[in-house]
């Protein structure tokens, strides 16, 4: 759980990425792919998985080491990047990805570890058959040139697919219809909730974002404990906390569009034994924001829902809007002039 993103913010209200940031983020590119490809093939004994070929040991011992020598943030060498194409091409790589929902994987891994796939000099390599998360397959094959040069640098959509992990709070202000605001992102951790949710007493609202995609995922910290069971549990305490009885709940159901190509093969009964809907993303949505809106136990307090694909910044754009023209009317309304 996350109170909001900041960095869609950054792009949408501030003056966007600065080139250093962009600079900074060339080595999470890097590194959440490898990662990304070494939690796939970690998993693979554990599920009883074996490469369809071979001849991949070899190339997964590269990788490993790499990641042993800690070099996973650095541009890939030739050899390297070879390896992990045919690792990424192997089937028993392919069939360990398909079932990662019953390990730890970034949404992002497929993202990247396709994006390494096109980073290929004699543009020899097939891409048809590849299903992009993100965007169309043409604009990767468009943009070829730069994702293989040496100073490639990382454009927006590659910053919002990264993922780092959120400790402590992090705090943006930006100005928008003619009104200051503070945005907080706090940890969404176990271990990191207790730092911030007494400090929030008097804010005017909390946007309390949960990923749908991970309906059917655990938790890093306790891989017994469902994802969204968890953020169920959270949004509970927060939207009926006592310091939070004046403030008004946005709540975002994020990455939509994962969870639509979830759905058709992974079932939402998963997290929701009692569920008989159908398995497409209209009904399983319903479902999902119907629970979260049945935890709240005020009979004046009014929940504000809304789907969103936090990579989708026209859509972030539009629900920003939306919502604050939430937060204006009730801060009217406090005043008696609403």
């Amino acid at each position: 759980m996350d109170i909001i993103d900041v960095d869609d913010w950054r792009i949408i209200h501030e003056s966007g990425f600065t080139s250093e940031d962009f600079k900074q983020y060339r080595p999470v590119v890097y590194s959440n792919t490898i990662q990304s490809l070494v939690a796939i093939l970690r998993a693979m004994p554990n599920l009883g998985i074996t490469f369809g070929n071979n001849e991949r040991e070899t190339d997964a011992k590269m990788v490993f080491d790499v990641i042993q020598r800690m070099e996973d943030t650095e541009p890939f060498s030739e050899e390297l990047l070879t390896a992990m194409k045919r690792l990424w091409s192997d089937m028993g790589v392919q069939e360990c990805f398909g079932r990662s929902n019953e390990y730890q994987l970034n949404d992002s891994a497929k993202y990247f570890i396709i994006l390494d796939k096109f980073v290929d000099p004699l543009g020899s390599q097939s891409c048809c058959i590849f299903q992009l998360i993100l965007d169309s397959l043409c604009s990767f094959l468009d943009d070829l040139d730069r994702l293989g040069a040496k100073d490639y640098q990382p454009t927006e959509q590659d910053i919002l697919r990264t993922r780092v992990k959120t400790t402590g709070i992090v705090e943006v202000h930006f100005s928008f219809k003619n009104l200051n605001f503070k945005l907080f992102d706090v940890g969404g951790q176990r271990s990191e909730r207790k730092k911030w949710i007494h400090c929030f007493e008097d804010v005017t609202a909390i946007i309390f974002c949960v990923a749908m995609s991970e309906y059917d995922q655990v938790l890093h910290e306790d891989e017994t404990t469902n994802r969204m069971q968890e953020s169920l549990k959270l949004f509970d305490s927060i939207c009926n906390n006592k310091w939070f009885t004046d403030t008004s709940i946005i709540l975002f159901l994020n990455k939509k569009d994962l969870f639509e190509e979830k759905i058709k093969k992974s079932p939402l009964t998963i997290c929701f034994p009692e569920y008989t809907g159908a398995q497409e993303y209209g009904e399983a949505a319903a479902y999902i924001q119907a629970q979260f809106e049945a935890k709240n136990k005020s009979t004046t307090k009014e929940i504000y829902c809304h789907m969103t694909c936090a990579t989708d910044t026209t859509n972030i754009q539009f629900v920003f809007d939306a919502v604050t023209d939430v937060i204006i009317a009730n801060n009217l309304r406090g005043c008696g002039l609403y």
